[in-house]
């Protein structure tokens, strides 16, 4: 398949609503409709981590086979449109990523702004929001929301030390067990909140969790560790007991609004 050929804003993967927990990769895909061609760019920035989250559709889609859950796909790259942000943020769509310029990304009209949010953007979120409804309505619950990332080893120039890191906002109730679960492996060096803050205005955990009260963690996976099918799989089934263990606690599906750190932006 065409790793670059796009299809869809969006890919459901289907699984267990009774389950309780729902699966996001937001840079799954590196896709963009013909229309647009590269952006302007050489096919060698879209092996890159600019244009995609390496390694986390294997690792995403092994653990939804695993655990049994649905999961929802990205289905273009984020150098089109970020769908992991609010839409004022001003790296919704960039210009500049880690040294490179995306010509077809600049000028860009307000037109061609809200024609990529209405036809991209939103669409994905929509999906996201019938998917986790679905999985509420199914348990009468709270549903668990984990996003699926992947990070660079090292950027503009700085060499990051973690294999993993969970991201979060106020609400640790996944986030906290699951930082202790893997730094209990032994092996590995684990961010909170590291490489990046867990705390974006808008951003899909925003979004979709923060906002109603559903509990969620973000997992950083460094993409050296899964660009190749067998360090993904590696990584799902190092996973999948932890967010089994962490889907059964008994506060794990209570809805609580804990805000945001971002609540005053």
């Amino acid at each position: 398949m065409n790793a670059f050929a796009f299809t869809s804003p969006f890919e459901l993967i289907p699984g267990d609503p009774t389950r309780g927990l729902v699966l996001v990769a937001d840079h799954a895909k590196r896709a963009l409709p013909e229309t647009y061609g590269a952006l302007g760019l050489p096919a060698s920035e879209f092996e890159r981590h600019i244009a995609y989250d390496i390694g986390v559709e294997a690792v995403t889609r092994a653990l939804a086979e695993k655990l049994g859950v649905p999961a929802v796909l990205g289905g273009f790259s984020r150098l089109l449109i970020d769908p992991n942000r609010g839409i004022n943020d001003p790296t919704l769509i960039r210009q500049l990523y880690d040294g490179t310029i995306i010509p077809g990304n600049y000028p860009l009209t307000a037109e061609e702004r809200k024609s990529r949010i209405d036809r991209f953007y939103l669409p994905f979120h929509d999906a996201v929001a019938k998917t986790v409804s679905g999985v509420e309505a199914a348990i009468g619950q709270a549903p668990l929301i984990i996003a699926i990332h992947s990070f660079t080893p090292s950027l503009l120039g700085r060499r990051r030390p973690w294999e993993v890191g969970v991201l979060w906002d106020i609400d640790s109730r996944a986030a906290a067990p699951l930082i202790e679960a893997l730094r209990a492996d032994g092996e590995l060096t684990v961010g909170d909140n590291e490489p990046y803050d867990g705390a974006y205005p808008g951003d899909t955990m925003h979004r979709h969790a923060t906002t109603r009260g559903f509990p969620y963690a973000l997992i950083e996976i460094r993409q050296d560790l899964i660009a190749g099918e067998a360090g993904a799989i590696a990584w799902a089934e190092r996973l999948a007991p932890m967010l089994e263990a962490i889907n059964a606690r008994p506060d794990m599906h209570e809805v609580r609004h804990f805000g945001s750190r971002t609540d005053h932006i």
